[in-house]
């Protein structure tokens, strides 16, 4: 990007950062380049920079673009999963041998990469809560830790750390800051101008934001020295081609969409939300409400200081247990019951029996009464309505 192209507003760049209209016919959107290969002018002579798309495709080139320009980053990737794209940088950047602290709640399928992926590959973790920075810095061991793994918000629980102060704890014993920033969507939140040095999203889910692609991306803050490479950077596009998990031209332009709209997505999702945790908070069946935008959380200050808005994300505790909380997501109407996240639809799911069922029995583990929400941009008055009806009838 130029340097007027970063003065540019949020919403700006994400309409037009790596989306020119296309030279060959004007066309304002970004086509769908459905090919697999390139006419190249003469051996080597690859047109454009284009030989294969699992190398490059364009359509993959004009999310990438777009996503370091959302994040303030210097390069961007694009994969076929957010899972994908961890383990396309954690397979770049660590060895065997080599430590992760990771959070004590986090999504479960990452928390599997770690335990049931990475493990036998001899990367070992530790758990530490990342709301503590003392226990994340007692958590590092001196020398082999090599990243710190953060998510905030959390998911489920909707914990929030500090990213400015665990960068600091990371840079100190010579370990990268890497934070999922799924929850809170580039708008939101933007981690590498406080400090982290990449940072991962599923883009399945708010980047998206239609519950119609499934995909991930990755963004490198600044160059990061390792050996035999550039920077750290290369070393994951080298990943990236050398694994294939990338994202198919389909699957980029739904993402790239999804993106022009994210920043008023993301301030109807805030705004549904804080209505909705109003309701739940004072509704007799309802035991805890997990939410940073409550003043009574305890990451409320760090993400007030750190978040644009508080998000969409909400999960809640009821006071009768495991089996009503379950009955709960089978009785609502406009709350679909589902997995995953921040689409346009609201969603409703059991984390312990669902999203997080693969960590039971772990220090991750989840509270069997806990609901996990994600508010889509229906009515909000419908929500709540809906919600109070399951609630009145079995909480």
């Amino acid at each position: 990007m130029s340097d007027d192209a970063r003065q540019q507003g949020f919403s700006t760049r994400a309409i037009h950062a790596g989306q020119e209209p296309d030279a060959g016919t004007g066309a304002v959107i970004t086509p769908i380049f459905q090919v697999s290969t390139y006419k190249q002018d003469g051996i080597g002579g690859f047109r454009g920079g284009y030989e294969y798309s699992r190398s490059a495709n364009p359509t993959r080139t004009a999310l990438e673009e777009c996503f370091a320009a959302l994040e303030g980053g210097v390069r961007g990737f694009a994969f076929s999963s957010g899972l994908a794209g961890q383990d396309t940088v954690l397979r770049a950047l660590l060895a065997p041998g080599d430590h992760v602290v990771v959070p004590n709640d986090a999504y479960g399928g990452t928390y599997r990469l770690f335990n049931k992926v990475l493990t036998p590959w001899g990367v070992e973790h530790s758990i530490a809560p990342m709301g503590d920075v003392d226990a994340v810095r007692a958590a590092i061991r001196p020398g082999a830790t090599k990243i710190v793994w953060v998510e905030t918000p959390t998911n489920p629980l909707l914990g929030i750390a500090d990213i400015e102060a665990l960068a600091a704890v990371a840079h100190e014993a010579g370990a990268l800051l890497v934070v999922d920033n799924t929850f809170a969507s580039p708008y939101l939140q933007q981690p590498l101008s406080l400090g982290a040095d990449i940072v991962t999203h599923s883009t399945t889910k708010y980047c998206g934001g239609h519950s119609d692609v499934v995909g991930g991306a990755v963004v490198v803050g600044h160059d990061i020295a390792v050996p035999g490479y550039a920077d750290a950077a290369d070393r994951i596009a080298f990943h990236q081609n050398s694994m294939g998990a990338v994202a198919g031209p389909m699957d980029a332009w739904l993402v790239l969409r999804g993106l022009k709209t994210l920043a008023v997505r993301m301030e109807k999702h805030s705004d549904n939300a804080e209505r909705v945790v109003e309701f739940l908070s004072g509704h007799p069946a309802v035991k805890a409400v997990h939410y940073p935008g409550l003043a009574s959380h305890p990451g409320h200050e760090v993400a007030k200081k750190q978040m644009r808005r508080f998000g969409g994300m909400i999960s809640f505790q009821v006071k009768a247990g495991e089996d009503v909380a379950v009955k709960v997501c089978g009785e609502t109407q406009l709350w679909t019951l589902g997995e995953s996240l921040g689409g346009v639809e609201s969603l409703i799911e059991h984390p312990a029996r669902m999203t997080h069922a693969s960590v039971a029995g772990t220090e991750l583990e989840v509270p069997a009464d806990l609901i996990r929400l994600s508010c889509g941009i229906e009515d909000v008055d419908d929500l709540i309505a809906d919600l109070g009806q399951a609630l009145d009838r079995l909480g």
